[in-house]
């Protein structure tokens, strides 16, 4: 596995194709979990783990699934690593697995998982798929986590249920809301493609 392969791939998942705001996939989950930072870091752990062995498995498996069944087979993958993820957060962690209620199921149809193992897996080797399985995983994770940690600093006024402001703090409602996850990215992706992207496009 070359090294400079390794690092492309690190970096275009990360950086300049990252799933979340370059791509603007995998967003339900901005509106689902991350209100709280424990819940989203459960989820995007599950998530990472979920991207990370679809790709290995799709990728050991490429050569025998009939590309007629591909997708129906890809699922079914995904979906064994999501029962996985469900069953280990019942048994150690059954409050936030109350928390997450459908949502650690809803890993399924993650479009970043699905698209990585039919554009990427498909068509490259295990070691390879690996990487690139993890990097989007950690792509999609640090972009929840950032919207997560001001949502619940501004909506609740803590850290990890720890908190931070005293008693002159208000806390934004909107922000534990729906509408507060939404605002949220729709700044980070500004951020992002608008201070940081596009100058360095312009300079290309």
């Amino acid at each position: 596995m070359a090294k400079g392969k390794v690092k492309r791939v690190l970096l275009d998942d990360l950086g300049g194709n990252n799933p979340v705001f370059a791509q603007i996939l995998g967003i339900c989950s901005t509106l689902a979990v991350t209100n709280v930072v424990r819940n989203t870091v459960v989820m995007v752990a599950g998530v990472i783990f979920t991207a990370a062995l679809s790709n290995v498995t799709v990728s050991i498996l490429r050569k025998y699934i009939p590309p007629r069944v591909r997708m129906m087979v890809e699922t079914l993958i995904i979906a064994t690593y999501v029962i996985i993820v469900d069953i280990v957060l019942r048994a150690y962690v059954p409050d936030i697995w109350r928390q997450l209620g459908p949502y650690v199921g809803l890993i399924i149809t993650n479009c970043i998982i699905m698209g990585r193992t039919e554009a990427f897996a498909l068509s490259n080797k295990p070691g390879i798929s690996l990487v690139d399985g993890i990097a989007s995983g950690m792509g999609y994770a640090y972009v929840l986590l950032i919207i997560a940690f001001f949502r619940e600093l501004l909506g609740s006024g803590t850290i990890w249920g720890v908190p931070v402001f005293g008693s002159w703090w208000t806390n934004w409602s909107i922000m534990v809301m729906p509408p507060g996850a939404f605002f949220m990215l729709a700044i980070f992706i500004w951020f992002v493609r608008g201070a940081l992207m596009k100058p360095k496009e312009e300079k290309k």
